[in-house]
Order: structure tokens, then C-alpha cells, then sequence
């Protein structure tokens, strides 16, 4: 797996945005929302940002990048600092940002229609658990995943896979998604592509690939196979069926090895 990088660095140097919309969310004093994104704009004005709330550091501003991160923006705005915020309490350190990102990720996917997803659920119905893969059908690990699939359908789980082009939308991946996603047989699709055979391109209008592309980067997915669950919790990478079954809270304890 070589998954590509979300990161400031990249997002500042190689995205371009549609021009500034000056957006904040209730709660947020408009005038210091519009210092900010002023400001902001008068250093980068092809991005977009929205200012979502107060950070908890007093006097910044957590303002969403879109298609990219967090920042914490100070409110003048000629500051900023991107990355976990974490805060000390007695015994450990907390990743706010995290807590943060586990419900946004709640709501994202909640907001995903089941009929944009290309599904594997257990064919006798009985779904004890969900995993919502944002895949790409040229990455290994993610095709090690698959061949998993049928395990992890006998043990109750869903698997609903998205679509994460890793190299971008226009890319030969890219193509090859938009194609799986407007086939007749979705699944059949996928599964060819995920096993390096081809299946013939094609264009359908609305397809999804772009945006859940779009929505695995507003989500923090930055590699794949990346895998959220219904609670907004974030497991990346290649886990076996036995182990996300134990990450579902699914007993395999009466499951054949």
C-alpha cells in the first residue's frame, strides 16, 4: 500500500479551489469570520473556507479548508496551526481533534446513500455489523481486503465500499471507478478491477466516485483501504475478518476457523 498524502504542505502548493465564499456556522461572530477568511484569502485565494467554531485555544478559530484540513486560525487571522490539538487532564493526554473528527465522520456517513455504495452483505440478511470501505481498485492491501470479503460476510458483516481513487480524479484509477460504479454488475465490477483483469470504461452521469473522493478527504482518509464505522470511528488499513469482527463487537467464538 503507498497511499498518497493529504497533508497542508501538498493542499496549499497543488490545490486549486473554486474562489473564497466567506461561511460560517451559527454561533460564530460574523465579523471575526469574515477577518479571518479575509485574511486568509489575501494569502491563498483559490481555497475555500468556512470558520466551524471557537478552538479551545482561546482566541483561534477552527476554520475547514475545503477538501482539507482543520486549521486553527487565529482571529486576525495572520496565524494558524493545523494538525491534532490535544489537551492535558490528570492521567493522560485527550485528542480533541480527534473527538472532533469521529462525529464529523458520524455525519458524513450517515449522509451516504447505501445506493452510491457497492455492497457485500451476508446473503442469508442476518448484518450484525457494517464497514464502510473507502477503496481503490489498484492498491494492494485494499485487494487483499476483498479476498476477505466472503469471510467477512459469514461472520455479519456488510461491507459497503466507496470510491478513493488515490492518485486523483482524472487518473487511470479514477477512470477505472467511475466504470465499476456505472456497470450493470457493480459488484462483478469491482471485483474484476480489484483483481487486475479490465472491464470496458464507461461514463454515467452522476456518478459518486468524485464525490466520495472529495468526502474520504473532508473525512481524513489519506490512504487505503481506509474503513469507518457507523459510530465515526476511523480504522485504517488491512485488518483479517476475525479482526474487524472483534473491532464490531461480533462474537466468532461459534464461527468455523
Amino acid at each position: 500500500m503507498k497511499p498518497i498524502a493529504i497533508c497542508l504542505a501538498v493542499l496549499l502548493s497543488a490545490i486549486s479551489w473554486r474562489s473564497l465564499a466567506v461561511e460560517a456556522e451559527a454561533g460564530v461572530d460574523p465579523a471575526v469570520a469574515a477577518t479571518i477568511t479575509t485574511t486568509l484569502r489575501e494569502a491563498r485565494p483559490d481555497l475555500e473556507y468556512s470558520v466551524l467554531a471557537a478552538s479551545p485555544v482561546p482566541g483561534f478559530y477552527q476554520v475547514q479548508v475545503e477538501g482539507g484540513p482543520i486549521l486553527h486560525v487565529h482571529e486576525g487571522g495572520e496565524y494558524f496551526f493545523d494538525g491534532s490539538l490535544y489537551q492535558t487532564r490528570p492521567g493522560m493526554f485527550v485528542n480533541l481533534s480527534e473527538q472532533e473528527m469521529v462525529e464529523q465522520r458520524r455525519q458524513g456517513i450517515a449522509g451516504v446513500a447505501v445506493s452510491d455504495t457497492i455492497v457485500f452483505a451476508p446473503a442469508d440478511g442476518n448484518t450484525k455489523g457494517v464497514l464502510n470501505v473507502f477503496t481503490d481498485v489498484d492498491c494492494g492491501y485494499c485487494r487483499k481486503l476483498h479476498q476477505s470479503v466472503a469471510e467477512l460476510n459469514a461472520l455479519g458483516i456488510e461491507v459497503r465500499y466507496l470510491a478513493f481513487p488515490r492518485a486523483g480524479i482524472g487518473s487511470e484509477s479514477y477512470r477505472k471507478m467511475v466504470s465499476a460504479w456505472c456497470a450493470e454488475d457493480r459488484q462483478g465490477a469491482l471485483t474484476r478491477l480489484k483483481n487486475g483483469e479490465a472491464v470496458p470504461l464507461q461514463q454515467c452521469e452522476d456518478n459518486p466516485v468524485a464525490t466520495q473522493f472529495e468526502l474520504g478527504q473532508e473525512l481524513g482518509v489519506n490512504g487505503t483501504p481506509a474503513s469507518i464505522l457507523a459510530d465515526g470511528t476511523l480504522v485504517p488499513g488491512y485488518h483479517s475478518a476475525r479482526d474487524f469482527a472483534h473491532i464490531l463487537g461480533i462474537d466468532t467464538a461459534d464461527e468455523p476457523r
